[in-house]
């Protein structure tokens, strides 16, 4: 099993993730429409172990594999922030499977998707890349 990251070390952009966790809560299936003018569903799921809870997204057909109460493993997970705020995503590389192992407790005084973060925008830093010092 690959290297799991506790809900309270996950960050902003944070790529290639692996993450267990229970399912605190589990909401109802929402309608959007995406930037590209497909209707889509995505539920949101307040995931959690020792260190902390997260805002999941689970989109379509991925919120059939969890419900509340389970410990799942998320394989290849990544954040995305969602109006500042981080939500944990499991993309089309990634996989949601319940766990064999049980999280008992579950710290949801450590909200992890309550604090806002600033957008960074990413700007190309050429730096020394390519210069050998000699």
């Amino acid at each position: 099993m690959e290297e799991i990251t506790k809900i309270k070390d996950l960050s902003p952009y944070a790529k290639r993730v692996n993450v267990l966790a229970k399912v605190v809560h589990k909401g109802e299936p929402k309608e959007i429409t995406t930037r590209y003018g497909e209707t889509k569903h995505v539920t949101e799921a307040i995931v959690g172990d020792e260190t902390g809870i997260i805002t999941m997204s689970l989109w379509e057909e991925q919120a059939d594999l969890v419900e509340e109460g389970e410990t799942i493993y998320v394989d290849n997970g990544y954040i995305s922030l969602v109006r500042g705020h981080m939500r944990l995503n499991v993309g089309k590389y990634g996989s949601i499977k319940k766990s064999e192992e049980n999280i008992e407790e579950v710290n949801e005084d450590m909200d992890m998707s309550a604090q806002e973060h600033e957008r960074q925008y990413r700007r190309r830093d050429f730096g020394n890349r390519g210069f050998r010092r000699r």
